[in-house]
């Protein structure tokens, strides 16, 4: 498949993906509980300055304001009947600030989990999931997204009827899943899980990997369980900053600049080729993990605890990839930087 993201990851070694959407804009003044989308037509330029940000801060790939934008989610706003409008005003605005960058940067139209249990545990059947992801892959790719990108899935399920909805929006596409549940995703599976889900999809991704979860060191382990189980595409790693705290009205998150940036080039030698952060990293945390990766050379991959070493412990005891169930793990204390 010839593309734009294609090309890039044959030329590159190594990519860099954007940031946090959600922290980034309640920084620039989104409240809780209103819909980020709907701000790609009523604060416009907040959203071009969101993805201008990535862009100044280095990165190849930043993805759109449309993480919710599926009729389910908006429907929680009475605005089920705007998901093409917002996944394209959400793409155009991206493609402009990606073509006048005056490089190469890859537009990748976000597209989140449904918020509904897929059938038989919960109520929303493949159909409408396939649905429901083809409506917002349309106004992604109306508005000029180079490439969609699924995000923070739990469910093998939805991720596989993402795949096949983007293969009706005859798009290219990447996906990634968050393990946030003692080293698995929600519903339960393994970075060895989702590697053998991924290889049997008929319209592949570009590339897969992991995004958000509880911290970055969690995260790499999962990279490393992927890495492990051999898959042919490459993989993405999209680590939250450090971990949350609720600090003077706000959540927080603790991982510096520097934190980051350790945490990129370990992402990147344990077998990581596109990287980038997610919860609370800003364009400040981007440019110290864009200087890391250019200057600092390619190392071994590291073991477990040269990452705990770097970034703090996990927050289980296992993976899952072991065969052993969920026991949680006691939080090591992380080295600590000045903020």
């Amino acid at each position: 498949m010839t593309n734009a993201l294609s090309k890039l990851l044959d030329s590159r070694d190594w990519l860099m993906a954007d940031g946090a959407t959600g922290t980034n804009l309640f920084n620039m003044g989104l409240m809780s509980g209103d819909a980020p989308e709907m701000w790609n037509v009523d604060e416009s330029a907040k959203i071009t300055a969101l993805y201008k940000g990535a862009a100044d801060a280095g990165s190849d790939i930043f993805l759109t304001n449309s993480f919710g934008a599926n009729a389910s989610r908006l429907k929680l706003h009475g605005a089920e009947g705007r998901v093409h409008e917002l996944n394209k005003v959400a793409a155009e605005l991206g493609r402009d600030v990606a073509d006048q960058s005056g490089r190469t940067i890859i537009v990748a139209g976000s597209v989140g989990p449904t918020g509904e249990i897929m059938s038989p545990m919960g109520s929303l059947t493949h159909e409408r999931a396939v649905e429901m992801f083809h409506e917002q892959a349309e106004g992604l790719k109306a508005g000029g997204a180079d490439v969609l990108w699924v995000e923070t899935i739990s469910a093998a399920e939805e991720f596989i009827a993402a795949a096949e909805a983007f293969a009706l929006a005859d798009m290219p596409w990447c996906g990634t899943m968050s393990f946030d549940t003692a080293g698995r995703t929600m519903m339960g599976l393994t970075s060895a899980d989702m590697v053998k889900k991924v290889g049997k999809i008929a319209h592949q991704p570009l590339a897969f990997g992991a995004n958000c979860g509880v911290g970055a060191s969690d995260l790499l382990r999962t990279v490393l369980g992927f890495a492990a189980a051999g898959p042919t595409l490459p993989i993405i790693a999209k680590g939250n900053a450090g971990i949350p705290k609720y600090h003077d009205g706000h959540i927080h998150y603790d991982g510096t600049p520097e934190l980051m940036a350790d945490y990129a080039v370990l992402a990147r030698d344990c077998g990581a080729k596109i990287i980038g952060g997610c919860c609370g990293t800003t364009p400040e945390h981007l440019v110290a993990m864009r200087e890391a990766l250019e200057t600092r050379p390619r190392g071994d991959v590291p073991t477990l605890e040269q990452i705990t070493t770097a970034l703090g412990g996990f927050s289980s005891a296992s993976d899952g990839t072991d065969g052993a169930g969920p026991e949680a793990s006691p939080r090591r204390g992380r080295r600590r930087r000045s903020e």
